[in-house]
This record gives C-alpha cells, structure tokens and sequence, in this order.
C-alpha cells in the first residue's frame, strides 16, 4: 500500500479538528514510541519538547531549532500518520524567524505545530500582546504558504508563568484566531469552569494539554466543556520513565529481576516496528 503524501496527510490532521467530539492525540519521543501509538489506533501524533530535549539528556527549552527539527524527522519517518510538533516559541523573538520555523518544519515533513507567546525570559516570560500577535500572524501566513496546509496552534502561555489572568488569556486567544491560528491552546488552565469559559470564548477548536497533576480531567469531562482536541504533552514519557525506575529499585534494593516477567517481550516490540 502506498504511504500518504505529506498533503494527504496534512488534509487527514485538519479534518480530525472537524470532529464534534474530543479526540487524544499523544505525544512520541522517538520511533519506537511513535510506531507503538500509530499501531494503536491513534490517527495523529504531536512531538513534546520537553520529551524531546530529555532524550538528549537536556530540560525543556534546551534545543536548538535544529536538533528539534532532526527530531521530529525521526518521529515523522516512523509511521504514515500524520505529525505535528511543539515548535516553542518559535526559535526567536522576530516574526519573521517564527515564520521561518514554520517553513522548516513543513520542509521536515510535519503537517502541524504549535507556537507559544513564553519569551524565555524569566523577568518578562509572556509577550506583550501586539508582539504576541503579531508573530502568530506571521506564523500563520507562512502556515497558508506551505504545499501541504500546515496546520497551526497558537498557545497562550500565561498559567505555566504564574499569570494567573483568565480574561487576559483568553484577549490573547482570541487575538491569535484573528491572526489567523487554526487551533488554539491555554496550557495549565485551574479547573474545567475556566476550560468551558475559554471555549465558549472562541470559535476554533480548542486544545487541551494532560499531564499536571490535578488538571488532567476525564476525556468526557472535556469533550463536554467544548475541547475538541487532546494532548498529552511529556506523560507518556515520564509513565515510560516511572516504569523504568520502578525496575532499578527492585535490582538496586531487592537484587531480584521480576520486572522482566510484566515488560514487553522482544517479539512484542518487533511487532511493533515491523508492523
């Protein structure tokens, strides 16, 4: 069977944000995992940053614009679905770079990404709003300008800062749609009241990210507060992680291997990977 064109593929991800209920789509770290979650069932994936930089050995934020493209080509090699990517802020501060993240990351092969208004600067860590807006605007000109129809998300950053302001975010939010963004994002939103205000308060699909601790609700708990799109940011990889240190301490502490008799057998894996 022929694989889909990076187009077809593109068309497939846009299609998914037409759906009128909530769907998951989880977040790989590297081939293996992507083609575990493709030959599950899952009809897109999105890379995470911060999975990302920690298999290099690096926090969040720590990769260049680079070594994240050559990353996500790894994930987009893996499967036929289709892939989009957390793309930071961008790589810079000017539009003109946002926009040129973009056109790399169509040229890499992914049909998707997410760029936030964070600054990574830890005195002013959210863009002014008219700076904030104007490089989705780029973002999404060069979003349109691709072959594929890339599709963009743009993500107001204000709850992982400790800007607490629900009205603010949601004026950023719908200044992104204005600006042209396809999905839109609020990551760290306190509870499902503020979720149902966010999406009441705009009109594109709205993502929402599991993966804090008392702020991961039920899918049909979103689905109902009007969240068309699920992501699961770095939770699959910390579960991964969460496994593989539960197997240390008993070799370490218990000098025992009964791990092995609950992991994936070696067959198991190569089913995945040659599926």
């Amino acid at each position: 069977m022929t694989s889909p064109t990076q187009k077809e593929k593109a068309r497939a991800f846009r299609s998914l944000h037409d759906n009128p209920h909530a769907w998951v789509i989880p977040n790989p770290w590297d081939g293996a995992s992507a083609r575990i979650l493709a030959a599950s069932g899952f009809k897109a994936l999105t890379t995470s940053s911060g999975a990302a930089a920690a298999t290099r050995g690096r926090r969040d934020g720590r990769l260049t614009r680079d070594e994240v493209l050559a990353h996500c080509r790894v994930i987009v090699a893996a499967t036929d679905v289709p892939v989009a990517a957390d793309l930071e802020n961008g790589f810079g501060e000017e539009p003109a770079t946002v926009a040129e993240t973009i056109r790399l990351a169509a040229d890499a092969g992914l049909v998707g990404g997410s760029i936030e208004d964070a600054t990574g600067n830890p005195r002013a860590p959210v863009f002014d709003l008219g700076k904030a807006a104007d490089r989705v605007a780029a973002a999404a000109d060069a979003a349109r300008r691709t072959p594929c129809g890339f599709v963009l998300t743009a993500r107001a950053e204000n709850y992982l800062h400790g800007r607490l302001d629900l009205d603010d975010t949601i004026r950023r939010l719908q200044a992104y749609e204005l600006a042209g963004a396809d999905v839109l994002f609020a990551p760290g939103l306190p509870d499902l009241d503020a979720v149902r205000t966010v999406c009441q308060a705009v009109t594109r699909p709205v993502n929402f990210m599991i993966g804090m601790r008392g702020k991961s609700f039920p899918l049909a708990a979103l689905d109902a507060a009007g969240v068309r799109r699920v992501s699961l940011a770095t939770s699959l990889y910390r579960a991964a992680l969460t496994g593989f240190l539960a197997a240390v301490r008993e070799i370490q502490e218990k000098s025992s291997f009964d791990y092995v008799n609950t992991s994936l057998t070696t067959p198991d894996i190569a089913a995945f990977l040659e599926g």
